[in-house]
């Protein structure tokens, strides 16, 4: 079975190769600007979208021109994925998926893209990006060989590299090698006994259905000192270097936060997945659920990233050959007594944490109990019978 697979590590270039990698993620975001621009004008003339063959065209003459010679000295691949990803864009904006693309701001989401090129010469093969995991360098088109940091566990690498995007982030540069690896689809036995069952939820984050609790993700000194740091950046002269050095301190801080939370989440993710041949959870509406809720919840949501978790879910489950089973959105797990299927609409209100049952006056906790709904609900679809617990 193939799957697809993204080794992110820090690369370490020297001046030189810094040099050009500011000029890539430069001109590759010129290049993206000046046919976004394109593509307005000719859909205001015409009416039609500017396809991907004809900018492709009107790139290689923009070359040419005396103006834009530099886009030579850069690796042509990023200015092509450039045009690719903007197309993309606009496909996705026609067909309802996406918003409309927009220019691309200096500083905001910097880097680019080169794919791999393979070719054989005397029976050699050559290939334009190679990974040495013994010397840990990376080399990439233009760039030569750059040391990197990352993956230390790795002993061999087996998968085909198909592209790189070189990120900077907070002064900082990282490499995300896009792979595709050939596994071994395994085969487990699906059933009650090696199933589990999670609810996830703002006060803790993960509650699975044997009674585990994951304590939701603490982020308040770090939000603390970032308002801080805000209040004093608004007083600095923008532009000036107390105003860019106490912006990237503030950029670290973010990424600190993201770096937290995604570790977080892998671990529980990972341990869920590596335990359990069925998981089984409820199918979310986050963006739903973000927009009827208060400000409290929705930013406690916004914190808890609730779609991460079930994307994590969905691929881990598909490289490991686990099963993950999905409830219905709207099937009402707090409110159902898991003892004797009492249905207790009182507990709608999120602030019921424990309640006990009118009918069997079993005691519960509330997200305890709501796992263990899912959990039933998912054995009932797990052995294709009627949902009948409604």
């Amino acid at each position: 079975m193939k799957i697809y697979k993204s080794y992110k590590v820090r690369i370490y270039p020297n001046k030189e190769q810094y040099s050009l990698i500011m000029q890539n993620i430069g001109c590759s975001r010129l290049v993206y600007n000046y046919f976004l621009n394109k593509k307005e004008e000719n859909y205001l003339k015409t009416k039609t979208n500017l396809s991907l063959k004809i900018m492709k065209h009107m790139l290689v003459e923009l070359k040419k021109q005396e103006e834009y010679k530099f886009l030579n000295n850069v690796d042509s691949m990023s200015l092509t994925n450039s045009l690719e990803n903007l197309d993309k864009g606009y496909t996705n904006y026609f067909e309802g998926r996406t918003s409309k693309p927009v220019y691309k701001s200096k500083g905001v989401r910097d880097g680019y893209t080169t794919n791999c090129i393979r070719s054989s010469y005397k029976n050699k093969n050559y290939s334009n990006i190679e990974i040495n995991i013994e010397e840990k360098t990376l080399k990439l088109p233009k760039l030569g060989e750059i040391k990197y940091r990352g993956y230390r566990n790795i002993k061999e690498f087996k998968g085909k590299i198909l592209s790189v995007t070189t990120i900077k982030e907070c002064n900082k540069i990282y490499a995300s090698i896009n792979v595709v690896e050939e596994i071994e689809e395994k085969k487990y036995e699906y059933n009650e006994w090696n199933s589990i069952a999670i609810d996830v939820g703002v006060k803790d984050l993960v509650i699975t259905s044997d009674g585990i609790k994951y304590d939701s993700i603490h982020i308040e000194r770090i939000e603390n000192h970032i308002k801080k740091l805000q209040k004093d950046l608004a007083n600095k002269v923008k532009g000036s270097k107390n105003y860019i050095k106490l912006k990237n301190k503030i950029n670290r801080l973010y990424m600190r936060i993201r770096n937290t939370r995604k570790y977080y989440i892998h671990k529980i993710t990972n341990k869920i997945t590596k335990e359990n041949n069925v998981i089984i959870t409820e199918t979310l509406k986050v963006k739903e659920m973000i927009t009827k809720g208060s400000k409290r919840l929705r930013k406690g949501l916004v914190n808890s990233s609730l779609r991460e978790i079930e994307r994590q879910l969905e691929y881990k489950t598909k490289w490991r050959s686990k099963k993950l089973i999905k409830i219905n959105t709207y099937y009402p797990s707090s409110q159902i007594c898991s003892s004797c299927g009492y249905k207790n609409k009182k507990v709608k209100n999120l602030s019921i944490r424990n309640w006990t049952c009118p009918n069997c006056y079993h005691e519960h906790d509330r997200d305890l109990n709501a796992a263990l709904n899912i959990l039933f609900e998912g054995i009932l679809k797990l052995n294709g019978l009627r949902e009948i617990r409604i």
